[in-house]
């Protein structure tokens, strides 16, 4: 299939950013979305800056939800799809690359490549079952860039596959739809605003450091996104959707902010 060119959004502010914030907005009001209260932000910190008392569940719930209210709407005008994440030689590869994942290694899914398909479902028009080998025939590309953890470290990698945005033309999508979500082996699942999807450094990886993707880093796939946090680089992905609806995220869901990075 030739190599196409995607046409990516070509102002910070997309026509996508006011409906996502809005929906992002509907889904802070449930009142369990204050995780990172007491484990990352210094409450009484925030009582001092904003005047709050802050003593019980729902003041803590209300200045949280207004907390990640702005900082969603503060990523998506931030957001700049010609802007591109720093990329680096291979001398500064980390070796090991991390492993990390809500659970242990020992608990990593063992998926069989031969059997293995990955689903399409939502606003698209074309294939809706890939399978591996399908995936690898079309063109790959390559970049060594930094993952970031919301745990405080960060590790550079190398990584190869398709370009997200070449991928969704392939399938048809609907580039017009706000969301795409991701579904994995793992249980695991999150989402990203259509102008993350279609960022030039995007990646649908398939493969580590020259090799095919090891299991501890995603076997068979994982979405590299250098321009998101660590936890919206879901692995071992075997559904993808494109919709309208706002489909949350593992994490996103229990207090992290959805957007998740600039």
């Amino acid at each position: 299939m030739p190599h196409q060119k995607i046409l990516l959004p070509g102002t910070p502010m997309s026509t996508h950013a006011a409906g996502i914030i809005q929906d992002a907005r509907k889904q802070l009001k449930d009142p369990a979305r204050r995780l990172l209260g007491k484990q990352i932000l210094s409450l009484g910190g925030l009582a001092m800056l904003s005047g709050c008392d802050l003593s019980n569940d729902q003041s803590v719930n209300s200045m949280l939800r207004k907390m990640s209210a702005f900082n969603d709407q503060a990523q998506a005008l931030l957001f700049d799809a010609r802007q591109m994440a720093p990329v680096y030689p291979a001398a500064m590869i980390t070796r090991p690359f991390p492993f990390n994942a809500f659970y242990g290694i020992d608990e990593v899914p063992d998926i069989d490549a031969g059997n293995y398909r990955l689903r399409m479902s939502g606003r698209l028009s074309g294939k809706r079952v890939w399978t591996l080998e399908e995936l690898r025939a079309l063109p790959q590309q390559n970049q060594i860039t930094r993952h970031i953890c919301i745990e405080g470290w960060s590790a550079i990698g190398s990584w190869g596959g398709v370009r997200f945005a070449d991928f969704l033309q392939y399938a048809g999508a609907d580039m017009s739809a706000k969301y795409v979500a991701l579904h994995c082996a793992d249980n695991y699942w999150t989402s990203i605003d259509m102008p993350t999807a279609l960022h030039a450094q995007t990646l649908l990886a398939l493969s580590y450091d020259g090799e095919v993707l090891p299991s501890r880093y995603g076997f068979p796939m994982k979405l590299r996104i250098p321009t998101k946090l660590g936890y919206k680089n879901p692995k071992h992905i075997v559904a993808i959707s494109v919709t309208n609806d706002y489909p949350g995220g593992y994490w996103e869901n229990q207090g992290y902010n959805w957007f998740g990075g600039s």
